[in-house]
Parts: C-alpha cells; sequence; structure tokens
C-alpha cells in the first residue's frame, strides 16, 4: 500500500467514525424523544423546532465556509504551481544572455534544482524525505544566485544583470509563496466545531423523528452518509497531497521544465 493511500485510509477513517457516531446519537435522539413524549405529550414543539432550525443553519454555514475555503485554497496551490513553472521557465531562458563560459554550471544547477523541487513534493506525505529535497532546493537556489551575480559582473553584462537576475529572483520567490500555501489551513478548532456540530445535528435530528411510529432508515443513513462524506471531500481538499484528491497531475508542467532543459 502506497503512503498516500495510508492517508487517504486515514481520512475515511475520520469520516466513518463520523458516520457511525451521528447514526448512534440518531438513535439516541429518538429514544430520548420518545420518552419525553410519554412523560409530558403536551410539549410545546414548536419553539423546540426553531431552535433545531438554528443549529442545522450554523451547520450548513459551517459547511459552506469550509468547504468553499477548502476548494479556494487547493486553486491558489494549483496556480502556484504553474507559477513556479513559468517562472523557472524564464529564468533558465534567459541563461542565454550570460556569457558562454558561464551557462554550461547553471545549466547544470538548474537540472539539479528541478529534480529537488519535484522530488520534494512527489516524497510528500513523507514530511522527512519532503524537507531534505526542499533543504537540497534552498542549496541550490544558493549557488545558482552566487554564480549568477559573478557571471553578471563581468564587463559589459549590464542587459544580462537586468534580466536574469529579476527572473532568479522571482524563481526563489515563489517557492517561499507555494511553502506558506502549503501550510495554511484553517485552525483545528473549526473542524472540532464542525464535527460537534454534526454529532448535535444528529441527536437534535434523532429527537424530531421520535414523532414518527417507525424509524426512516433511508433519512437516518442518508443523514449520516452525507455529513460524513461531506468532512471527507473537505479534509480531502485541504490536504491535496495526503489524500486522494492529488496536485500530481499539475507536477507534470514541472516535469515539462525539466525535459525542455536537455
Amino acid at each position: 500500500m502506497t503512503t498516500h493511500l495510508h492517508y487517504a485510509l486515514l481520512g475515511l477513517l475520520l469520516a466513518a467514525g463520523v458516520f457511525v457516531g451521528m447514526l448512534l446519537l440518531l438513535e439516541v435522539g429518538r429514544r430520548i424523544g420518545r420518552w419525553r413524549a410519554a412523560r409530558d405529550p403536551d410539549a410545546p414543539r414548536a419553539e423546540v423546532g426553531a431552535m433545531d432550525g438554528a443549529v442545522f443553519a450554523l451547520l450548513g454555514l459551517l459547511i459552506a465556509f469550509t468547504f468553499s475555503g477548502a476548494a479556494s485554497r487547493w486553486d491558489t496551490r494549483r496556480q502556484l504551481l504553474v507559477e513556479e513553472a513559468n517562472a523557472i521557465s524564464t529564468a533558465y531562458l534567459r541563461l542565454d544572455v550570460l556569457p558562454p563560459d558561464a551557462q554550461p554550471a547553471l545549466r547544470e544547477q538548474f537540472r539539479q534544482y528541478v529534480d529537488a523541487r519535484l522530488a520534494a513534493y512527489r516524497s510528500l506525505p513523507d514530511v522527512a524525505a519532503a524537507k531534505a529535497e526542499l533543504a537540497r532546493s534552498v542549496k541550490l537556489q544558493g549557488e545558482i544566485w552566487a554564480q549568477a551575480v559573478a557571471a553578471c559582473r563581468s564587463e559589459g553584462s549590464q542587459p544580462a544583470r537586468m534580466l536574469v537576475l529579476p527572473a532568479l529572483n522571482a524563481m526563489i520567490d515563489i517557492t517561499t509563496t507555494r511553502t506558506v500555501a502549503a501550510q495554511t489551513h484553517p485552525p483545528s478548532v473549526v473542524y472540532a466545531m464542525l464535527v460537534v456540530l454534526m454529532l448535535v445535528s444528529s441527536l437534535l435530528a434523532g429527537h424530531r423523528m421520535a414523532e414518527g411510529k417507525r424509524r426512516s432508515w433511508i433519512h437516518i443513513v442518508g443523514f449520516a452518509l452525507t455529513m460524513a462524506l461531506a468532512l471527507y471531500v473537505i479534509v480531502d481538499l485541504e490536504f491535496p497531497r495526503l489524500g486522494l484528491v492529488r496536485l500530481d497531475a499539475y507536477d507534470q508542467l514541472l516535469v515539462d521544465v525539466r525535459e525542455s532543459m536537455k
């Protein structure tokens, strides 16, 4: 079993745990409702229904908020990958304006740099391996910058300096932006609140279902399954390198850049 499938299974286990918890609380809520109805048949229901509606509305709002945020951050990470591929390609092409004797070494370091960047993200979710590759890419950044600066100091290289150094700076800056984007997630309390609201909503929904003589299994299972799937998709979108939702297809952009450096 591959590592990313291992993490995908962890996400499925989380969703399965919420699913089972909701089923249990739906049943608990139904039994509490029947017990209360037997003790106080004339208890007011309109006020209780209004409070239930407020909780369900809050749950829907939180699901929409977390799903929208996760999808937006996924799209941002995809866009940053495109920007990095463009930045590396532009910087590599501009090496043509440097003195010919300085170009071979820089081109080789560019190849090693792209290999390190690809390896860093392909290593995930092995965090230790990814960090090692990121450290290697940072070291290569310093070496590329130092050699490019040295090449630009030669006589008559003012045009090269104006073209190459800004492109290299953009190539280096985008790596920091991608790292920060990969580490940007909502606080854990948001997910904890989402799970709690799902469970509380199950309890309240079960309480309301006590009015019927028989259980509506299609509603019980459908409600729990829908909430659990929503939670799974949100978490998977939020961590696109760990579960079934992947950015691997967009890594092909960097692969194409690397192949163009032959």
